[in-house]
């Protein structure tokens, strides 16, 4: 247990509740505030993308115990299904027992309240705040941001409020700090595949849906109650774009002609394609982090990335994992714990935010072509005599805790010495054999 401190976590998502329990038993006294109402009291819908817990995101949550509460919500997801325009390809995860969890947002950050509040944390929502005093860790809170402020001062505050951080906000106006935010020209809509009558589901429980079409893609992930969360990625503007589906009918042949087979399982297709807004996806990169003892940010308040590799969560929740640790390490020292954090954080969501801008030409393109899944089939049998030799790139971000600079150095070696396997000639007929098996371990110990 540390010194008792009285801190505020500004944000009452997935990673300030979380925070939030582990600040609590670490011996704080925990506010979180929150401009928005109560999302336990709200229906929560039209904007999400559906989440993937994996191997990153269970370490955060069992280290205190709440782990097994969120696996009664999930769904384990051990293949991604591969729609293409004229058959069905299934491509296992990982090893036997390997998965990924899909997770309602909604769901999942109405439970990560519940139990922040059950470990002692006090929420206080629909207040907005709109400045902090960096030098004493003071919040200004009220209506709106040119009227009457009230002051709370605390001890220490987290801005885990999101890409678009008021915290960050004020911590930008310092000198010497780096800030950048790209938007991709690409968005995002949800739709819905809702349950059968009997509460089934319309396709395939334990996959990872997907309609990889190159500059646009579809994507589908399964639910408690039997139905899919939808999200399709366009571009905003272009010929095959938002910009360009205007009307009920374009919506519907759009679909009929590059995505047929979901046409009968989303029956109110062009109703949420039109209900539902058109959101964006960005990168934002900061340093630093932290401000002396008093302030420090995490999770997408200074990190946020595209979720085409499904570890926004997952990452925000290792910046967790890496606190807990620093405190471990440093006891009461937390300029000592901030500074070790975020030096050891940051190298690694870089790193994921360049996996992560690079897994959708993967998802929506290379997951359609064939020279790409003979690329996986011979990484996938090698890793499977030699798994000592050889973990895939997409296994070391999803199914372990190993950095994520570890894991995009070592993807970029492998990855040279798949470009020359594929150029051998005959490659599709004589890529289980023991000559191409030899050629990799030779190329493992040249390169």
């Amino acid at each position: 247990m540390q010194t008792s401190l009285k801190i505020a976590v500004v944000g009452s998502g997935l990673v300030g509740s979380l925070l939030a329990i582990y600040l609590k038993k670490a011996g704080h006294t925990v506010h979180v505030y929150d401009r928005s109402p109560d999302i336990r009291k709200i229906n929560f819908s039209g904007r999400s993308i559906n989440l993937a817990m994996s191997n990153r995101g269970w370490k955060a949550l069992d280290a205190v115990k709440v782990g097994d509460s969120v696996r009664e919500i999930a769904i384990p997801m051990d293949k991604r299904a591969i729609h293409l325009v004229d058959k069905l390809n299934f491509q296992n995860y990982g090893q036997e027992g390997e998965s990924i969890y899909s997770i309602s947002r909604g769901t999942l950050n109405r439970k990560m309240i519940d139990l922040a509040e059950e470990a002692g944390a006090e929420f206080l929502f629909e207040q907005k705040i709109w400045d902090v005093t960096l030098s004493d860790a003071t919040l200004h809170i009220g209506e709106t941001e040119r009227g009457e402020w009230e002051e709370k001062k605390y001890d220490m505050v987290f801005g885990a409020d999101g890409a678009f951080s008021r915290i960050r906000h004020r911590m930008q106006r310092q000198s010497m700090f780096n800030y950048s935010q790209e938007f991709l020209n690409l968005g995002y809509k949800e739709l819905n595949i809702p349950a059968n009558a009997d509460g089934s589901h319309k396709l395939d429980k334990y996959s990872f849906h997907i309609w990889p079409r190159g500059e646009y893609m579809l994507i589908a992930l399964p639910n408690l109650d039997g139905s899919f969360t939808c999200t399709l990625f366009m571009p905003f503007e272009g010929e095959n774009s938002f910009a360009s589906l205007t009307d009920r009918k374009m919506v519907e042949d759009f679909f009929e002609k590059n995505f047929p087979d979901s046409i009968e399982v989303i029956p109110k297709l062009a109703e949420d394609f039109f209900k539902n807004p058109t959101s964006t996806l960005v990168t934002m990169k900061c340093f630093p982090w932290t401000y002396e003892d008093k302030i420090a940010l995490i999770g997408d308040a200074c990190h946020a990335i595209v979720p085409f590799y499904g570890q926004g969560m997952n990452a925000g929740f290792e910046d967790i994992t890496v606190l807990s640790e620093m405190i471990e390490k440093y006891g009461n020292d937390w300029k000592k714990i901030f500074s070790e954090y975020q030096i050891s954080r940051k190298p690694n969501a870089d790193a994921i935010a360049e996996l992560s801008y690079r897994n959708f030409m993967e998802m929506s393109t290379k997951t359609a072509d064939e020279k790409f899944l003979l690329q996986k089939k011979i990484e996938k049998a090698f890793s499977d005599r030699y798994p000592d030799k050889w973990i895939p790139l997409y296994s070391r971000v999803t199914f372990s805790d190993r950095p994520y600079t570890e894991a995009l150095a070592i993807g970029d070696f492998q990855n040279a010495i798949m470009e020359k396997i594929l150029k051998i000639d005959n490659i599709e007929s004589i890529w289980n054999t023991p000559e191409i098996e030899n050629k990799i371990l030779a190329l493992l110990k040249n390169e």
